[in-house]
């Protein structure tokens, strides 16, 4: 029997067979501004000529699955002959879902699994969940962790000890990637060039050009100096789809300081934006939300859960999630900890190699683990059981 891991974002899905690699897709459906009609399913998104004004239609909102026909597109799409030719007859799948999810969008996933395709048997479970047992695998000696999975829709932060996470203690940030780059792109269409609709190109340039500050006042004062001064400021050229496929950052040697550049590429210059945008996870009232950032956040967490406990949290924050790539976010995220927990506790935050598909790893060494067999609910329980066996199997 094959096991189909898929660690369904809202933005990207990560999946592959347990004995195979991982792929990365974008979780959803385009629309370009040329062919209006043609629906260009996840990875279709390489066939499109010209990305710019990509309209997107996205399954999840707000973090939650709400548009099942399109999550039914994409993963017709990825089950289908294109992709991984999955035989349903012979298959178990492992997915993932949000902490706390709504027990409708439970029942409607577990019925098109099982009934619309077929699959022999499902394990549903929470992506943190997946990354702990993926960090128990590499560090049996440690009891506890605390997950930081800042994602697409929202950031969460959940304390598991040998392998069961601690409800009491998981907290949600409603910051993830997609307001990052919602904000990028208000700022760049205020101070610049109308960008409102080039989500696509501005999410790269955020991932391009953004880090996290260590010092942001210190940064604030420099991005305001003038010339060479100013090591900050970069000049990022623009994607025209023709000549240039994908955007990038000019080296600082060749950046031209006064005047216009010879070569006609559409440039847009960003200084204190490549920093104040990502300050959003640490200080989200910068921008008027009622949030409090992750490494508040992080302690409040840690304060919740039983105090022999605590010490073992803080030397064990691990960061998965596309928004821990940016440059500084491990180093800032350690000293804030730093100077919020008790000065007797050693803090030590860990970045593994790969926080985006961090979890499919779990997921993939949860698959060849000895108990699998318990944790998940057979198609022949399902039709015995309905919806009720899953809500007694898996742990939500």
């Amino acid at each position: 029997m094959a096991t189909l891991v898929l660690d369904n974002g809202a933005c990207t899905a990560k999946i592959g067979y347990s004995h195979e690699a991982v792929s990365i897709i974008p979780n959803c459906q385009f629309r370009s501004k040329t062919s209006r009609l043609k629906t260009f399913t996840a990875n279709q998104i390489d066939e499109i000529k010209d990305p710019s004004g990509l309209f997107f239609i996205l399954p999840f909102q707000k973090g939650y699955l709400v548009n099942w026909d399109v999550q039914r597109k994409v993963w017709d799409h990825l089950f289908g002959k294109e992709m991984f030719k999955v035989d349903f007859s012979d298959t178990s799948i492992i997915i993932t879902e949000p902490y706390f999810n709504f027990s409708s969008i439970q029942e409607s996933m577990t019925e098109i699994l099982f009934e619309e395709y077929q699959f022999q048997s499902v394990l549903r479970i929470n992506a943190g969940s997946l990354s702990a047992h993926h960090y128990f695998s590499s560090q049996p000696s440690e009891l506890c962790c605390l997950l930081v999975d800042s994602g697409f829709s929202f950031t969460h932060i959940a304390p598991y000890c040998r392998s069961k996470k601690m409800k009491e203690g998981i907290r949600r940030v409603n910051v993830g990637g997609k307001l990052l780059t919602n904000h990028l792109k208000e700022i760049i269409s205020y101070r610049q060039l109308h960008v409102m609709d080039e989500t696509h190109v501005i999410n790269q340039v955020k991932e391009d050009v953004c880090y996290v500050s260590q010092h942001f006042y210190k940064d604030m004062k420099v991005s305001q100096m003038k010339g060479e001064e100013n090591t900050v400021v970069r000049d990022y050229v623009l994607p025209d789809f023709s000549s240039i496929r994908k955007g990038f950052c000019k080296p600082p040697d060749e950046m031209v300081f006064s005047g216009k550049y010879k070569t006609g590429e559409q440039i847009l210059r960003l200084a204190n934006e490549r920093f104040a945008v990502p300050e959003m996870l640490f200080h989200p009232s910068d921008i008027g939300l009622q949030e409090t950032g992750i490494p508040e956040a992080i302690v409040d967490s840690i304060q919740s859960l039983p105090e022999e406990m605590q010490a073992h949290f803080y030397q064990n924050v691990v960061l998965t999630g596309g928004n821990t790539l940016f440059s500084g976010f491990r180093e800032r995220l350690e000293a804030e900890l730093r100077s919020l927990a008790p000065a007797h506790l050693p803090v030590s935050v860990l970045q593994p190699q790969n926080p985006i598909s961090y979890s499919w790893e779990g997921g993939k060494l949860l698959a060849h683990s000895p108990d699998y067999d318990e944790l998940i609910v057979t198609r022949d329980d399902y039709e015995e059981n309905g919806h009720f066996i899953c809500e007694e199997k898996f742990d939500m």
